[in-house]
């Protein structure tokens, strides 16, 4: 009765699980790699203030103003 499992059907149901899990770790791994680079591309609120002001944009009381309101 064992060897019925293995013929047929059996093999079928291994493979598809095997596909099934490889799959599920390809697009976990996919997702995971694509949230990393989201999180590495934005930039911070202080960033963009301290560029702001490097660029002459706003004064240096507008830099300490705006600043102290993000810390």
């Amino acid at each position: 009765m064992h060897c019925m499992y293995w013929t047929g059907g059996g093999w079928f149901m291994m493979i598809f699980w095997w596909i099934l899990i490889i799959g599920a770790i390809f697009v976990a791994v996919k997702w995971l790699s694509q949230q990393k680079s989201q999180s590495a591309k934005a930039e911070s609120a202080l960033e963009i203030l301290k560029k702001r002001y490097a660029r002459g944009d706003i004064s240096k009381a507008e830099y300490e103003e705006k600043k102290k309101d993000l810390v």
